[in-house]
């Protein structure tokens, strides 16, 4: 056994091996080891190699998903090595002592699940391969739950924006190929384009790829080696797969994986889906439905008339309630079609998936025989219905063949309907008889014994066997009793009888018959199903779109939001804007968030933002971000009106962060990101930038921020908000004709800091740092050396024009800071000393003005 498990871990590679042992999967060695620490299981040891014992551990075979979800989340691949024979033909081939035969007969990884338990039902499941062929990079994606395929066409340089658009799980590469964001690499032979145009129309049946598009070599060696990997984890039979649909790079709008980061598109920071943009605007209420919102959160279209089309059909659900609360109820009682397709596609499926399909097309059905009656319908409504609909002969037999509520589980039978099948039916009426049969024997047994404890049972081993207490044992051992003895067990003696055998075997044999009966119809009914697999996936498809429309519709109606109107050219008018995902937060703790406007022109399409940090300046640049993502989505926007130009790229340097892993520090990764941005935004782009220069010495950023204002506004040209606490940038509106100045408005009073978030016109009186400082808790001594320093330094500006003249007669801080703490000891000591209770008037008042004179000393 251990030489066939060591020659299936060898072909097992980097994965951990599931190796099937009757009723368990057991690991072995570093295997057991590492699944031991993960899963929380017993470590133990069995036998012995190389003279040391072999660790195990195991995990039960039929609650296997749950484990390996675990194994799978830790980040580990996960080979499964199954029975490929039974014992009984392991028997015949070799002899009684014959080892039955095991295969890896799967690889499960984070890209290529299937299992409802194993996904996210409100997420899609990418698993991407990135190819390259002369000096050309393309990416191509799959989603095996769905179907889904998609090839990207696209640069080097933006390898990285389109798998942060895709989050994909999994990503493999050549094994010749230096890319960080692979999880994987394969051979190169896999990914080469002769090889994987080959493979493409092997897969699809067809003599040439014209059909699908203009396929370029890098993405036909990204296609192959996508689909290899797929072939070689499900070990020679591809999972369902749709016709490749292939994308430019120029259809979406460009957003590289740092602004994502930054703008928290589809996850927040923390990597959870709470606090993100599709958080606060996810209103679906299907799992295919959510799924795609999170894609069109991911790529806004760059198609004025496709965005049109889907707002469209969101205003039509808008407009009309009745109809959006009918649209919403009927989805929300489908189930994900989608995904049981897949499962069914890739061998993994159950009646109850079929079962799924069975309602779920027929439900959708259903509701386009009531969208098709609607007056003068959106014309993506009307492009949609027919997908809806045309599956007829389909939903007929499925309900003809099924029972209402198919089981997950084939293996028990009971999922054909009664009457499909009239020879099925003969057998389950055999069967039921000889149940029927059984019970009379049974009474007649207690009858004839007198045990009226006496019972007929079932099992596996024994099958068909009669029980009694072992109290009552004597009476049925004797010669003439009719039964024979066949185990003993603590408190219980079984038995058999000719009788019984006979009907037994006529129940057992109609009971196998019957099931045989049935897996065959499942076969069958499976295969129709697939046969019509593309058009399933267009009906999931049209299904979504539906509940993503109304879900936008529904979120618009809930928060007063507006259609945006999108022009040609390069303008920026909101009205009122709000961001969606603060203005959420604010309202659970029912604070009102303060709404701004913004318009960026030809004449003024560089706003310098200044003003107290915490004031909203921050908040300000994302949210008019934010808007213009939800308007090229095709959704509404979170503004009293909107008006703007297709953005093609959008470009967020807002906050700090560092990747010490890449030996990159905050200031670096600022600067990085910040070139990225100067090298690659165009009139058309839309950029936030937040305090550019702030991760260096006082000159130094004034110089950079500066430098990077005027290339903004001369060599780039394009829509920008740019915050910052250097007040010397304002005097660039002096040279910069399109640039004009802006703050976020706030005042003190008695002393307080009062922050509105209003954005006004003009420059900041000032920065208001030390209120800030003082909201934030810095203790009464700091502030107290913070002002007296800030004095300094603006006495000194004022006489030399240099931020930092006037500090060499600044004590050293850590020196004032003692003296100051000296102090304090010394009143803390007079103060113990004064008895209170014994002081006269007079003095008390001398001791009032020693204490005092001590202070300003």
């Amino acid at each position: 056994m251990m030489a066939q498990y060591l020659a299936l871990k060898a072909e097992a590679d980097d994965c951990l091996l599931f190796y099937r042992m009757g009723d368990f999967f057991e690991l072995f060695f570093e295997d057991a080891k590492i699944a031991a620490q993960v899963l929380d299981i017993a470590l133990t040891a069995r036998g012995e190699h190389d003279g040391e014992r072999i660790p195990m551990c195991g995990v039960p075979a039929h609650s296997a998903e749950g484990y390996l979800a675990r194994l799978i989340k830790a980040g580990h691949r996960v080979a499964i090595a199954d029975q490929v024979e039974t014992p009984e033909e392991a028997k015949k081939r070799g002899g009684s002592k014959a080892l039955v035969a095991r295969a890896i007969v799967r690889v499960v990884t984070a890209g290529t699940l299937t299992e409802e338990a194993l996904l996210d039902s409100r997420t899609a499941n990418w698993c991407a391969a990135v190819g390259e062929a002369s000096g050309e990079c393309a990416i191509a994606a799959a989603d095996i739950s769905t179907g889904r395929f998609e090839i990207l066409e696209c640069s080097a340089e933006a390898v990285g924006a389109a798998l942060a658009r895709l989050n994909a799980v999994e990503v493999i590469a050549a094994d010749t190929t230096d890319l960080h964001l692979a999880t994987g690499y394969r051979p190169k032979a896999e990914f080469d384009s002769g090889a994987g145009e080959a493979r493409l129309k092997r897969l699809f049946g067809v003599a040439t790829l014209d059909g699908f598009g203009q396929f370029s070599r890098a993405a036909l060696s990204a296609a192959g080696g996508l689909t290899a990997y797929l072939e070689h984890t499900a070990k020679g039979a591809l999972p369902f797969l749709r016709p490749p649909r292939i994308t430019r790079s120029d259809a979406h709008m460009a957003i590289d994986a740092a602004t994502r980061e930054s703008l928290e598109l589809t996850v927040s920071q923390s990597g959870a889906r709470k606090g993100s943009l599709l958080d606060a605007v996810d209103r679906t209420v299907t799992g295919a439905g959510a799924r795609l919102l999170c894609t069109d959160i991911a790529a806004p279209l760059m198609d004025r008339s496709a965005i049109e089309a889907r707002l469209d059909l969101v205003q039509r659900f808008h407009d009309e309630q009745n109809l959006r609360d009918d649209l919403r109820a009927s989805l929300r009682a489908l189930p994900d079609i989608g995904r049981a397709l897949g499962r069914l596609a890739a061998g993994r499926g159950s009646p109850r998936d079929l079962g799924q399909l069975r309602d779920g097309l027929d439900g959708a059905w259903r509701l386009g025989e009531k969208l098709g009656k609607l007056p003068q319908p959106p014309e993506l409504l009307g492009a949609l219905i027919p997908d809806l609909r045309g599956h007829g002969a389909l939903i007929d037999l499925l309900q003809r063949a099924l029972v209402p509520a198919p089981p997950i589980d084939a293996g028990q039978g009971g999922y054909i309907a009664e009457g499909y099948d009239a020879a099925l039916d003969d057998l389950r009426d055999a069967g039921a008889g000889g149940r029927r049969a059984l019970a009379a024997l049974e009474a007649d047994y207690r009858q004839r014994t007198g045990i009226q404890a006496l019972k007929i049972k079932h099992n596996g081993v024994l099958g068909y066997h009669i029980e009694v207490a072992a109290k009552h044992a004597d009476e049925l051992m004797r010669p003439d009793s009719g039964f024979t003895h066949r185990q003993t067990l603590a408190g219980v003696v079984r038995f058999n009888a000719p009788e019984l055998h006979e009907i037994a075997l006529k129940v057992t044999q109609a009971g196998a018959h019957a099931l045989t009966a049935e897996a065959a119809h499942l076969e069958e009914l499976t295969a129709a199903a697939l046969d019509r697999g593309e058009a399933i996936a267009a009906t999931a498809d049209a299904l979504a779109r539906l509940d993503v429309a109304g879900a936008l519709a529904e979120r618009a109606a809930e928060g007063g939001w507006t259609r945006p109107v999108l022009v040609d050219h390069a303008c920026f008018e909101v009205e009122g804007g709000r961001h969606p995902v603060v203005e959420t937060a604010l309202a659970k703790s029912g604070e009102r968030f303060v709404a701004n406007d913004c318009v960026l022109s030809e004449s003024s399409r560089l706003w310098l933002v200044t003003g107290p940090n915490m004031g909203g300046k921050s908040t300000f640049l994302r949210q008019n971000a934010l808007i213009a993502v939800l308007a090229q989505v095709g959704a509404y926007v979170p503004a009293a009106r909107a008006k703007l130009g297709l953005v093609d790229r959008l470009f967020s340097r807002v906050g700090a962060s560092d990747n010490l892993a890449r030996g990159r520090s905050t200031f670096m990764v600022e600067m990085v990101e910040t070139a990225a941005i100067l090298a690659q935004a165009t009139p058309r782009s839309f950029v936030i930038l937040d305090e550019v220069g702030r991760g260096t010495s006082t000159y130094d950023g004034l110089a950079i921020a500066w430098a990077v204002v005027e290339a903004i506004h001369e060599d780039n040209r394009c829509r920008c908000l740019f915050a910052t606490h250097y007040h010397e940038l304002t005097r660039l509106a002096e040279r910069c004709e399109a640039l004009s100045l802006h703050h976020v408005r706030a005042r003190e009073w008695k002393g307080d800091l009062v922050l509105l978030h209003e954005v006004a016109e003009g420059p900041a009186d000032r920065s208001y740092g030390l209120a800030v400082a003082r909201l934030a808790g810095l203790p009464p001594v700091t502030i107290a050396r913070a002002k007296a320093v800030l004095a300094k330094l603006e006495a000194g500006r004022q006489k030399t024009g240099g931020i930092a003249a006037g500090l060499d007669d600044l004590p050293l801080f850590a020196a004032a800071a003692e003296q100051e703490a000296e102090t304090v000891d010394a009143l803390r000591a007079e103060l113990a000393g004064i008895d209170i209770d014994a002081l006269s008037p007079r003095e008390a008042l001398d001791t009032l003005y020693r204490l005092k004179t001590m202070m300003d000393s």
